[in-house]
């Protein structure tokens, strides 16, 4: 595949063929994403995408739309891959004499997706709707992708299973990899017998459970298929643990962790976000042209319809004097067309004032947005230096007290005059320059908290935001942030988002920031837990939300390692002094002071070492109507 597409996408270049370098370039990104490299496949997509919409190629833009969307499903983010399953289906059904086989493929997509998103019913409705179609069309079994049977089979399979009906799930799952065996659907058999073997795991039956993770292991690993090796081991790893057969449990183990580094990495992961990000930023632009596009044909149509005004005016006035016995009418005529001409002119002065004060208007908004830059920048600075000035601070007042506890002993040892006196002027000038480092790392923690008192202080504007999603994207964010510098580390997020919080007008950035401080600090104090090896720890952080009259109560509860109460003190101080204060948790005196600056809000928590940590946030924020 790989070798005839390489020189299908040189040939396509070389005769500036886009059509098909598009299409070649779509056959790299399957190769691309089946191997585990997502973040190459999602690259070579994107290119593809590009050339498929620039030579009007609705069948390739589709299919590029649909093993996108697959992309997004293998990471299990079911949201945008559902968009591009969507467009990819919109194509299909605008398109004429579409292919029948693909447009079963982007039903089932859809379907799978659903499934992840926990709405079964949405998901029966595509899956259902893909497997009539699968069987009423003729068409599907003479596609040259094959026909689609298995995959519907295998996905009706796990609808079933999802409903906990174990023996309708088993019969699909067989009739699938039945169906596969014809067709040479290496991996459809592949999956089939993972979910076959995941059936028989959970109904404690190992044995059974281990014969088809090894079919499908030893499938996944001849395509090869890098997302069914990590399940099919993963099956086997489980399985063999139960077993206590330590050998085999570290074999496949081993060969799980191997190809769970090539599909999950955190660089890979960090490079597909970047390419997604991009390919957003992408689409954005393309609306915004179409819109000034638009803008354009309508400033033209005004044009023209001025033009042909004055264009009568001339004909007007033309026969007003080849016509005198009707001077008197053409005359009034005249005045009204004259009239109607001056109002055009001051609604196109009008129009030239509107567009001179949108450009200062922009010119304001860019320097707006140059101004809250700096301000963040100031404030990442002062958050960055804010732990050495406090570590300075720390250990110049330690050496003051070191210099007192030198001269008090200096008075109780015998010595010569004059080295004494010498020891004395030289502790002397000790404490003095420790004082003046005291001196100066005041200085500096003013100076920071100037600069984050400054960045805090713009006038950002407040806009209508939905405090409960606000929440819980800063808390997911936070989350996959630090899974990002640590992959092994697992949280169950709990939400207990109340609907009555609706609708509040506040500037998102800085609550968000907050609340980021927040959230951050519950999951170092997780982290901690977690090193203590306690094997029978389950970690979680827990959001609720609340509405009482005009108020608003976010509690956000962790069951991490706690803090004592000295902790506690010094987790709200900008510049703290204790050694048991970790970089993680310095974003909380941050919190607190956009929470009760910026909102006139309450920052309180409760902790208990070992057992949880609560921390209670209050904000006055009427809800809109």
């Amino acid at each position: 595949m790989l070798f005839y597409a390489r020189q299908g996408l040189a040939l396509a270049r070389r005769i500036d063929y886009p059509k098909g370098e598009g299409r070649c370039l779509s056959r790299l990104g399957i190769l691309h994403s089946e191997r585990g490299n997502l973040p190459q496949a999602l690259r070579v997509d994107l290119q593809a995408l590009s050339l498929n919409e620039a030579s009007h190629d609705t069948e390739g833009t589709a299919r590029t739309l649909n093993q996108t969307g697959l992309l997004y499903y293998a990471l299990e983010d079911y949201q945008p891959s559902l968009r591009y399953y969507f467009r990819a289906l919109h194509l299909y059904d605008t398109a004429p004499n579409s292919d029948p086989s693909q447009v079963v493929s982007v039903l089932t997509n859809i379907g799978a997706s659903y499934m992840g998103t926990g709405q079964l019913d949405s998901a029966a409705y595509f899956l259902n709707k893909a497997w009539l179609l699968t069987r009423t069309s003729p068409a599907v079994h003479r596609s040259c992708w094959g026909n689609p049977a298995p995959y519907v089979l295998r996905e009706l399979g796990l609808l079933e299973a999802s409903r906990k009906r174990s023996h309708e799930a088993l019969s699909y799952y067989r009739q699938s990899a039945k169906v596969a065996g014809p067709e040479n659907d290496l991996r459809s058999a592949c999956r089939s017998y993972q979910y076959i073997s995941e059936l028989y795991q959970q109904n404690g039956q190992l044995d059974s459970c281990i014969i088809y993770a090894r079919k499908a292991l030893v499938l996944s690993q001849s395509l090869p298929y890098v997302l069914g090796v990590v399940r099919s081991s993963n099956l086997l790893t489980d399985s063999f643990k139960k077993l206590d057969k330590g050998d085999s449990t570290l074999k496949y183990m081993s060969i799980m962790l191997v190809a769970q580094d090539s599909l999950y990495n955190p660089q890979r992961i960090k490079q597909l976000d970047a390419i997604g990000f991009a390919e957003q930023q992408r689409l954005r632009q393309l609306e915004d042209e179409q819109v000034a596009y638009a803008a354009r044909v309508r400033l033209l149509a005004a044009i023209a319809g001025v033009s042909g005004l004055l264009l009568l005016v001339t004909i007007l006035w033309r026969n007003n004097r080849q016509q005198q016995h009707a001077n008197q009418r053409l005359r009034a005529l005249n005045e009204q067309v004259t009239h109607q001409a001056e109002e055009l002119l001051a609604q196109r002065d009008s129009v030239t004032r509107t567009l001179q004060e949108l450009k200062i208007t922009q010119g304001q908004l860019v320097l707006r947005e140059r101004m809250a830059s700096l301000g963040e920048l100031m404030a990442g600075v002062a958050y960055e230096i804010q732990n050495p000035v406090s570590c300075v601070r720390k250990y110049a007042a330690i050496s003051v007290d070191l210099c007192q506890e030198i001269k008090t002993e200096l008075t109780q040892t015998v010595l010569p005059l004059d080295d004494k006196e010498l020891v004395d002027e030289m502790l002397q000038n000790l404490g003095r320059n420790q004082e003046k480092i005291m001196h100066h790392s005041q200085r500096a923690e003013s100076i920071v908290r100037g600069m984050l008192e400054y960045s805090h202080a713009g006038n950002q504007p407040r806009q209508a935001t939905n405090l409960n999603q606000l929440a819980e994207e800063y808390l997911r964010l936070t989350y996959h942030d630090m899974r990002a510098k640590s992959h092994l580390f697992n949280v169950a997020l709990l939400l207990y988002p109340d609907p009555a919080v609706g609708w509040v007008d506040i500037v998102r950035q800085d609550l968000g920031r907050a609340l980021a401080g927040v959230y951050t600090t519950a999951f170092a104090s997780i982290q901690q837990r977690l090193l203590q090896g306690d094997e029978e720890y389950v970690p979680q952080v827990s959001l609720t939300t609340k509405r009482i009259d005009s108020e608003v109560e976010i509690c956000v509860r962790d069951n991490g390692a706690g803090y004592s109460e000295a902790t506690q003190q010094a987790l709200f101080k900008r510049f703290p002094t204790t050694d048991s204060i970790s970089d993680a948790t310095l974003g909380l005196a941050l919190s607190n002071d956009l929470l009760t600056k910026s909102y006139r809000g309450k920052l309180s928590m409760v902790s208990f070492e070992n057992e949880y940590t609560e921390y209670l946030i209050y904000l006055s924020l009427p809800l809109l109507s």
